[in-house]
């Protein structure tokens, strides 16, 4: 792939190894790291980007592969920097087929949202996807659960309501920290256009974890 070894020769200069001690510890040991601030990173990696013509979906999802499966974790950064530079010709099928499988790869929050930021939400707004959400929710890999949850963040009045809080209410009993943030998050989001569905949700649903119950409260006290 000429595109991660381009990547690689633009990054690994910059390498800071006492940063890279620090975030490799900050993120409980999931990966390596070279230590690159974001700023830093992403300065570099979009000259090399620019250097590359527009790819193929295949192409993109090929090179976002290959770039998840470098073993520092900027590269995986990286990755979702040209997913979202050019998620705009993936195709139907580029959720299933790609996205899925870098969801549970390396699995930590950074790289799960980043993806949910730069391709699932995207996908999910401009393809048929219920039933892949769907198949996540139901999954028995949380990163999945968190990803399907979050699926519809930052749209605002465009969320479909029900639906979201739909997601939520399968995981309602869970004390997976990573899902009843994620269930949170989504009703805090919900709650800055509809205040009265979240009263009603934390109304049905009592058994729903204090992490959850405080984020959503975040959103009605605004």
């Amino acid at each position: 792939q000429d595109l991660v070894k381009a990547v690689r020769a633009a990054l690994v200069p910059l390498a800071n190894p006492a940063v890279a001690k620090g975030a490799h510890a900050y993120m409980k040991g999931i990966a390596p790291f070279l230590g690159l601030p974001t700023p830093i990173r992403r300065k570099a990696v979009i000259e090399v980007f620019k250097t590359f013509p527009q790819p193929t979906s295949i192409q993109l999802g090929s090179s976002a592969t290959a770039l998840f499966a470098q073993v520092e974790r900027e590269f995986a950064y990286s990755a979702c920097d040209f997913l979202q530079r050019n998620i705009g010709i993936a195709d139907e099928d580029f959720l299933r087929r790609y996205v899925e499988k870098l969801v549970v790869t390396k699995s930590w929050w950074d790289t799960v949202d980043s993806l949910g930021s730069a391709a699932v939400s995207p996908l999910t707004m401009h393809y048929p996807s219920r039933s892949l959400m769907n198949e996540w929710i139901r999954s028995e890999n949380i990163w999945l659960n968190r990803a399907a949850i979050q699926h519809q963040r930052g749209r605002k009045g465009d969320t479909d309501v029900d639906y979201v809080m739909s997601l939520c209410a399968r995981h309602s009993h869970s004390r997976e920290f990573f899902i009843t943030k994620a269930v949170g998050w989504a009703l805090r989001d919900i709650a800055a256009f509809n205040k009265p569905a979240v009263r009603a949700y934390l109304k049905q649903f009592p058994e729903l974890n204090s992490v959850a119950v405080r984020e959503a409260q975040r959103g009605l006290n605004r």
